[in-house]
């Protein structure tokens, strides 16, 4: 009898949709449609043990690194020259369903399938999930995946200190997964991921589904103003070191350098904290995140130049310093398109 061809491989969209409802309720923020399961929490280990359950339950190779990536795999080489899908299943803050979880579980589904119907493969099948994804709790995002692909080492990860104060390497031993598979990992022969679209391009269009050709180069900078603390009331406006002046006029500035540059340039402050923080008294310093992203290296780069600029222009005006940090940095990669 022979064997069924691809054609006929159909996944279970209602199981595939089931275990994306259970996965959301670990972490479930309770009153919203949210989840909240940052990278090595209790919640990170639960939503883990049990996608891992659901990979051994099929009988596939699963290995877990020392930076806590898991790979399963339908071959016992694992991931070798397999045609590997996956993402990730750590969350932000206040973190949706779907984001990366879809990649994970759409990636079991469609070996589930396979298996199902004993289609012939020509190439083992993996799917991944990667840690801390995310970035929310240890920089840089894209942790894990980083590490596997050789761009960071196992040493800088585990050594890695949270904004809570824990560090990466004791909070992986305390949940569990800081495994013994060799990392950076082995090649897979391609990688594909199914991700909902994290803006509002293809909805506004009215198209069910896009390819993405390539990922944005990240900037993420970490700037420290630092002027000086006064009383609000009896400190003159002409005699003011205020750090939170120059932090908006930052936060225009980098909406200013986007917008003018157009393309595919985008600017965020996403993170904006003053110290002392009170009603009357001007901030002793501010400090802040500017996350610059564009396709093309050297117009993000052109991006990053202005920025400065304009930062140190502020800065001298006011008569305040500046402690810069970059927190991440990654240039803009093109995808294979014959996936």
């Amino acid at each position: 009898m022979a064997l069924p061809n691809s054609s006929s491989v159909l996944i279970n969209g209602e199981r595939l949709l089931e275990r994306i409802a259970e996965l959301a309720q670990i972490g479930k923020i309770e009153g919203t449609k949210g989840c909240s399961r940052l990278a090595f929490s209790d919640a990170d280990r639960g939503g883990r043990d049990l996608v891992v359950t659901w990979m051994r339950d099929l009988g596939l190779t699963v290995t877990i690194d020392a930076v806590g990536n898991v790979v399963a795999s339908t071959h016992l080489d694992g991931a070798s020259g397999a045609v590997m899908a996956g993402s990730h299943i750590d969350t932000v803050g206040t973190g949706g369903r779907y984001d990366g979880n879809l990649g994970v579980l759409a990636g079991l589904e469609v070996i589930e399938a396979a298996i199902a119907t004993g289609v012939e493969l020509k190439r083992p099948l993996a799917v991944a999930f990667f840690s801390n994804e995310e970035g929310s709790r240890y920089p840089p995002d894209m942790m894990g995946s980083l590490a596997y692909a050789g761009g960071m080492s196992v040493e800088a990860v585990l050594e890695v200190e949270g904004a809570d104060g824990t560090v990466v390497g004791e909070e992986l031993e305390r949940i569990g997964y800081r495994g013994a598979a060799p990392c950076p990992g082995v090649a897979p022969h391609a990688f594909v991921e199914l991700h909902i679209e994290q803006g509002p391009v293809l909805d506004n269009e009215d198209i069910q589904i896009g390819v993405v050709e390539g990922v944005q180069g990240i900037s993420w900078t970490e700037l420290t103003l630092i002027g000086q603390s006064n009383h609000a009331g009896t400190t003159p406006m002409s005699l003011r070191r205020d750090p939170m002046r120059v932090a908006a006029e930052v936060v225009v500035a980098a909406r200013s350098i986007a917008t003018e540059m157009g393309g595919t340039q985008v600017a965020t402050v996403g993170s904006l904290n003053l110290h002392p923080n009170l009603v009357n008294v001007v901030p002793a310093s501010a400090t802040m995140t500017v996350d610059l992203r564009n396709t093309d290296e050297a117009v993000l780069q052109l991006a990053e130049e202005r920025l400065r600029d304009h930062v140190a222009a502020l800065v001298a005006d006011e008569g305040i310093t500046v402690e810069s940090r970059s927190l991440a940095r990654f240039e803009p990669v093109e995808f294979d398109n014959r996936i």
